[in-house]
C-alpha cells in the first residue's frame, strides 16, 4: 500500500511513523528545513516514553512521489487551496483523499441529503478551486484527535491520543476505507469508521469554533475559558448558536453542550493551536473554525449575533498581528 503523508509536521509526520513501522510504504511531502532534517537524519518520534528513528522516503514535490493509493492531507485549513495543485499530482484512477483538517471541510455539503447539495463554502473553498481540483467523490472523512509537537526540525514528540475517526461521506462502510482503517490499526492506532461522519466532525469543531477565537482574544488558556463563569458564558453562547446551525443541517450531537465544555476543562492549562499560532506570527485557522460555521448560519437563516461578533474581533486580531490576509 503507497501512502503520502501530505504535511508531514506534527500529526502527519506521528501519523507517518507510526505506518513506516507497521511496513505501509510511505512517501512524506513537506518543506523547508523540517523537511531537509528528516531527509538528513530520518524521523525522530518521541512517543509514551520511547524514541524512535526511522528512515522514510522524503519529498518537496509530490512529483517525486507519483501516484498513491491513499493521500493523507495534515496541513491547516487554510494552506489548502495553494497546496491542491500539488495534492493532486499524487492522484491516481482509484487513490482516495484523507482529509485530515480542522473545521468545516470543502466536501461537507458533497452527496449530502439536503437543499444545499453539492454546494462549495466559500470560507474554506474560494471560488471552488478545492471541489474542482481535488474531487469529493475521492474523500475519506477524517476527524483527528491526537496531540503533537515539532520539538525540532525532524523531531516530532506525541503527548497524547491515538484515534483517527474514519467515515465515507455518503455513510457507507467501503472497501477502500475498511482497508485503510485495517492500516492504521496495524500502526497501533484507533481507527473507529462513522457511518455519519459529519456528526463526530461537529463535535470536535463545537469546542474549536469557540474555545479558539476566545484564547486568541484574551491569551487565556481552556482552564479558565472552560472554568472562568464570564468566558464561559460567552463560549456556550456561541456554542448554542452553532449547535443551531448544525442541527438544521441535519446533525446530532452525542454529547452535550456542557459535557463538551467539560472536556476541554479538564485538558488544563492548555493554550489553543489558534493561540500558539498568533504567538508565533503564523497565519490562524480562523475562517474553517469560525468563519464558515458563520457562514453557513448565513446559509440556513440564522443570526449567530455572538459568533459574528466574536469573528470580527479575532479577524482583527490576527490582522493586526499579520497572521490573517487584510
Amino acid at each position: 500500500m503507497k501512502i503520502a503523508i501530505f504535511g508531514a509536521g506534527a500529526i502527519g509526520g506521528m501519523l507517518g511513523a507510526k505506518l513506516v513501522q507497521s511496513g505501509a510504504d510511505v512517501t512524506f511531502i513537506a518543506r523547508g528545513p523540517h523537511l531537509e532534517a528528516m531527509r538528513r537524519d530520518g524521523i525522530t518520534l518521541v512517543s509514551a516514553g520511547s524514541r524512535v528513528n526511522i528512515k522514510a522516503r522524503c519529498a518537496s514535490d509530490a512529483t517525486e512521489a507519483g501516484a498513491q493509493d491513499y493521500v493523507i492531507v495534515t496541513l491547516k485549513a487554510h494552506s489548502l487551496p495553494a497546496a491542491a495543485p500539488q495534492i493532486a499530482k499524487l492522484l491516481g484512477t482509484h487513490t482516495a483523499l484523507v482529509i485530515g483538517v480542522n473545521g468545516v471541510p470543502y466536501w461537507y455539503f458533497y452527496g449530502l441529503d439536503s437543499p444545499h447539495r453539492d454546494r462549495t463554502i466559500e470560507s474554506v473553498d474560494p471560488g471552488g478551486i478545492l471541489w474542482q481540483m481535488l474531487p469529493p467523490s475521492r474523500v475519506i472523512g477524517c476527524v483527528i484527535y491526537p496531540a503533537a509537537e515539532v520539538i525540532e526540525h525532524g523531531v516530532i514528540e506525541h503527548t497524547h491520543g491515538n484515534r483517527f475517526t474514519l467515515g465515507e461521506p455518503d455513510g457507507s462502510k467501503s472497501e477502500r476505507i475498511q482497508v485503510l482503517a485495517k492500516q492504521l490499526i496495524a500502526a497501533g492506532l484507533k481507527a473507529p469508521i462513522r457511518p455519519q461522519i459529519r456528526d463526530e466532525l461537529w463535535v470536535k469543531l463545537w469546542g474549536n469554533l469557540s474555545l479558539n477565537p476566545l484564547s486568541a482574544l484574551t491569551t487565556s488558556t481552556l482552564d479558565r475559558l472552560a472554568g472562568e463563569p464570564d468566558l464561559y458564558a460567552v463560549a456556550r453562547t456561541m456554542m448554542r448558536e452553532a449547535q443551531e446551525v448544525a442541527e438544521s443541517l441535519g446533525v446530532k450531537f452525542g454529547v452535550s453542550l456542557e459535557q463538551r465544555i467539560n472536556g476541554a476543562l479538564e485538558v488544563g492549562a492548555h493554550k489553543t493551536s489558534m493561540l500558539q499560532d498568533l504567538e508565533r506570527g503564523r497565519p490562524m485557522e480562523i475562517d474553517a473554525l469560525l468563519g464558515a460555521v458563520v457562514e453557513l448560519g448565513d446559509l440556513t437563516g440564522h443570526e449567530m449575533p455572538m459568533c459574528k461578533a466574536i469573528l470580527a474581533l479575532v479577524r482583527e486580531r490576527a490582522r493586526r498581528a499579520g497572521c490573517y490576509p487584510s
